[in-house]
C-alpha cells in the first residue's frame, strides 16, 4: 500500500515539474514533428493508473540536420537497472544535433512504475522483458509493453537495450547480441564490454511460453539491436557510464551518424557461444566463490552452502569451462537459488 502512495505523489511531483518546465506530453512519438538540429524533450502518455492520472515516460530525441539513421536507445524497463539512465543523461549532454546525421531517440526510464517503486517488475509484479509483443487490449503489463513498442520503438532503425543485473547478483559488463549479423556483431564489439555472448534475444531466464523480450520482438518486426548489461542494480557506477558513454558514441560513428573516427575499445572482448545461469538444489548460505570475469575449468569450485551452523551441505562445481559473466550476491539461497552465470566460449 505505501508503494502504490508513493508511485501516485511521485507521479504527480513528475506532473508537476513537467508542467514548470514546459516540456509537453505526447500521446506518441512523431518524429516527423521534432525539429532537426534540436534536442526535444517529452512526456509520453503511455497508460494511466487507478486515479485516471496519466503514468508518463521522459523521452529525448536528438534529431539532425542530415539524413541518417534512428538509433533507440531505452534504460531500466526493469526498474532497479539504473545505469544506462546516466549513460543516455551524458550522451544527450554531450550531442550537437547541427552535426547529427540521422535521430537519436531515447528513453531514460521506460518502466515508470518499477523506478518509483524501487522495484525490477512492473506493478503488477510482471517482468516487462519477458512479456512482448503484449497486447492492445491485454492485462496491465501486456498493454503497457505493446504501448512501448506501438509509441516508441516501432519508430527507430536499430535499438540498444541498457540493463544491469538485477537484486542479489552483480554483472560484467557485457553484451548480448545476435553475432551472425555483420552490424550487430560490429555494435556489440564497439562497446568495449568485458564479455559478449552470441544470443539472438532469448532470457537466460524467466520467460513464458511463447513470450518474447523487446529485443527479440523488435529484430523480428525488423528493428535489429544488442542488449548491453553495465554493472549492478539499483546504484550509479561511474566507471559503467564511462564505458557505456564510450560505446554508444563509438556506435554511433560506426553508423555514419557522427563525423568522428571508429574508434577501437580499449579491450577486447571474450566471446561467448552461449551462456546460462546454474541453480543451487538445496536452501542455505551461498559463497560464491569465483570472481566475475573469471575463467573457470570443468569441475572448479564455484560455490559452497552451508547451514546456518556453518556446516557444509554442498559444493558446486563447473559443469563445463566457461568464464563468470555474473553471479549471485545474495548469500541467503532457498532451493533453487542462482548461484552464477556462466558462459560458454567460442
Amino acid at each position: 500500500m505505501k508503494k502504490k502512495l508513493l508511485f501516485f505523489v511521485l507521479m504527480l511531483d513528475a506532473l508537476t515539474g513537467a508542467a514548470q518546465q514546459d516540456i509537453p506530453v505526447i500521446e506518441t512519438l512523431d518524429l516527423a514533428a521534432a525539429p532537426a538540429g534540436q534536442v526535444s524533450r517529452y512526456w509520453l502518455h503511455m497508460i494511466s493508473n487507478g486515479l485516471s492520472q496519466p503514468v508518463l515516460v521522459p523521452v529525448m530525441v536528438a534529431k539532425g540536420v542530415n539524413p541518417g539513421p534512428v538509433l533507440g536507445l531505452v534504460a531500466a524497463i526493469h526498474g532497479n537497472e539504473l545505469n544506462g539512465i546516466p549513460i543516455i543523461q551524458q550522451l544527450f549532454q554531450q550531442i550537437d544535433p547541427k552535426q547529427l546525421n540521422g535521430t537519436v531517440v531515447a528513453v531514460p526510464g521506460l518502466n515508470a512504475a518499477g523506478i518509483l517503486n524501487e522495484d525490477r517488475l512492473f506493478n503488477d509484479q510482471e517482468d516487462l522483458n519477458r512479456r512482448f509483443p503484449g497486447k492492445e487490449n491485454g492485462d496491465v503489463s501486456q498493454q503497457y509493453v505493446w504501448r512501448i513498442f506501438d509509441k516508441l520503438v516501432r519508430h527507430t532503425d536499430l535499438l540498444i537495450d541498457l540493463h544491469t543485473a538485477s537484486f542479489g547478483r552483480v554483472n560484467t559488463m557485457y553484451v548480448r547480441a545476435d553475432m551472425d549479423s555483420d552490424t550487430l556483431a560490429a555494435m556489440a564489439r564497439l562497446q568495449g564490454a568485458d564479455i559478449i555472448v552470441n544470443n539472438p534475444g532469448i532470457p537466460s531466464a524467466g520467460a513464458g511460453s511463447g513470450d518474447l523480450t523487446l529485443r527479440a520482438f523488435a529484430a523480428s518486426r525488423g528493428i535489429p539491436g544488442i542488449t548491453v548489461e553495465y554493472g549492478d542494480p539499483q546504484v550509479y557506477q561511474p566507471d559503467m557510464t564511462a564505458r557505456g558513454l564510450r560505446g554508444i558514441q563509438r556506435t554511433m560513428a560506426y553508423l555514419k551518424m557522427t563525423q568522428n573516427p571508429v574508434a577501437e575499445p580499449e579491450k577486447e572482448a571474450i566471446l561467448c557461444k552461449k551462456s546460462y545461469w546454474l541453480y543451487t538444489d538445496e536452501g542455505g548460505l551461498l559463497d560464491v566463490t569465483v570472481a566475475l570475469g573469471q575463467s573457470v575449468a570443468r569441475g572448479d569450485v564455484i560455490g559452497i552452502l552451508r547451514n546456518p551452523f556453518g556446516d557444509v551441505i554442498r559444493t558446486y562445481q563447473a559443469p563445463e569451462s566457461g568464464v563468470v559473466i555474473g553471479k549471485s550476491s545474495n548469500p541467503v539461497n532457498q532451493s533453487g537459488g542462482r548461484i552464477l552465470h556462466l558462459g560458454v566460449l567460442k
